[in-house]
């Protein structure tokens, strides 16, 4: 079923959504068979309920309720948002650092290492660490998502960086070293910085958003860990032109 966004029952059910009236979501859920699939949108993108549920800037109101009572009634936990990326429901709580959202998705099957991400086309984890979404980044740590070199060293996982390091066969390359370097200064890391930058990682790389590692400590308030790149000759993408 598809309903376009601005159709009576589309409204109904977002606003429901929206504002934690689980016992309305169950009235339209049960007078209106399959509307728990129903993809809401127009012939060129398209989002499922429990997208709606777990929309920028999450947070809802009875957000674990709502999605419980969304796949109760048959809503896909996997289900992917349909546009110019492919991302589950699980991404965009990730992408909203919203802790309960994600946990309730995961209680009920969601895939940790599902792709089709914005970011690089990764998993929920790739989202919420190139947002800075800590918290749910750290909790899908715990659940058992896997890490990259970028992603481990913006968390501060120095074991699993290490890990890469002593690898026979997976050892990074020159260009994600780097990388890993501009994330961990994302990320406030200051001992995985100086870890990756001993290991040739480029500190005035101009990277993401067209910010060096500099910048990218700037901007997230990492005040102590700027001074320290000051030090080993960290500049800023406007001095660096």
């Amino acid at each position: 079923m598809l309903i376009d966004t601005t159709a009576p029952l589309a409204h109904a059910v977002t606003e429901a959504i929206r504002t934690g009236n689980t016992a309305a979501l169950s009235d339209l859920l049960t007078a209106h068979p399959g509307l728990a699939t129903a993809r809401v949108g127009n012939m060129h993108t398209t989002r499922t309920l429990l997208h709606i549920a777990t929309d920028w800037p999450g947070h809802l109101p009875d957000g674990p309720r709502t999605v419980a009572a969304l796949v109760a009634a048959g809503a896909d936990v996997n289900a992917r948002f349909t546009g110019a990326h492919r991302e589950t429901p699980l991404h965009w709580a990730a992408s909203c650092d919203d802790v309960p959202v994600l946990d309730a998705l995961l209680d009920l099957g969601a895939d940790i290492e599902a792709d089709g991400g914005v970011i690089g086309d990764g998993t929920p984890l790739a989202d919420a660490v190139a947002f800075g979404q800590w918290n749910c980044a750290r909790r899908l740590l715990e659940r058992g998502a896997r890490t990259t070199l970028w992603q481990a060293a913006a968390l501060g996982e120095a074991d699993r960086v290490a890990a890469r390091f002593a690898s026979d066969t997976d050892r990074p390359s020159a260009e994600d070293v780097t990388a890993a370097l501009w994330c961990a200064c994302h990320g406030g890391q200051q001992g995985i910085a100086d870890y990756l930058l001993r290991r040739g990682g480029d500190v005035n790389w101009i990277g993401h958003d067209r910010l060096t590692a500099l910048d990218a400590a700037h901007r997230e308030g990492h005040h102590t860990l700027v001074t320290w790149l000051r030090e080993q000759g960290a500049k800023s993408a406007e001095e660096s032109v």
